[in-house]
């Protein structure tokens, strides 16, 4: 790998990747919205970052997602749903990354290998769902998944040795989960990019449109 492209590289799992790949030596570019004012609800923001860049990549990694708007909090049931929170939540998990990967053709090679990786979450596997509630978050991410599906579908017409996956980081220990963790083991930033970075390199053709966990376990949708 030589060259990445890191969206929502100031967050904890964002800049731990992008700190690991800098280490090995990797050209990355990072993107953020603290940084570079990429907003992901913006459609001109996005189009106007990602057009002033020419690639190829040999990676495109997307970090960004929010588990509930900052005035409320992920519903435990359907009576605390709301419409402009649910709509936010689905403009940043869903709507945000799709528009990312609607420049993905541009922005990878098409003579040899290149990733795709989108940050997804196992509560957005419907058939692992056995507790409900976190309507707004799941239900997101279950579409970013079908997306990236869908994705990994056409980028593989024209790049053939292209791969497309969206992926589970665990429960990583940053103030994105800070409140929420409660029982579930947690790990640092850093091991989780190391984590995910081993499985984005040992991915091959057949796992294109698959989602995984850190461990490279498939996840069922």
């Amino acid at each position: 790998m030589k060259s990445a492209l890191i969206i929502g590289a100031s967050g904890g799992i964002g800049a731990a990747v992008a700190d690991q790949l800098e280490a090995d030596r990797v050209d990355v570019t990072r993107l953020s919205r603290s940084v570079d004012g990429f907003d992901v609800s913006n459609p001109a923001t996005v189009a106007r970052c990602l057009d002033r860049l020419d690639g190829p990549f040999d990676l495109i990694f997307i970090s960004i997602g929010i588990l509930a708007p900052l005035t409320g909090r992920p519903e435990k049931s359907l009576s605390a749903l709301k419409h402009d929170d649910m709509a936010r939540v689905f403009q940043v998990n869903t709507i945000g990354p799709a528009l990312v990967l609607s420049h993905a053709a541009r922005l990878i090679p098409k003579d040899r290998r290149a990733v795709v990786a989108t940050l997804s979450a196992r509560v957005g596997s419907i058939g692992d769902n056995q507790i409900g509630g976190w309507y707004s978050y799941r239900a997101s991410k279950a579409a970013l998944n079908q997306i990236v599906h869908g994705a990994a579908i056409e980028l593989g017409r024209s790049h053939k040795e292209s791969l497309c996956v969206a992926l589970h980081p665990g429960t990583v220990a940053t103030p994105f989960t800070a409140e929420y963790a409660g029982r579930h083991k947690t790990v640092p930033p850093q091991e989780a990019a190391e984590n995910l970075l081993r499985v984005i390199k040992a991915l091959k053709p057949e796992h294109t449109g698959g989602f995984y966990d850190y461990a490279a376990k498939e996840i069922p949708w």
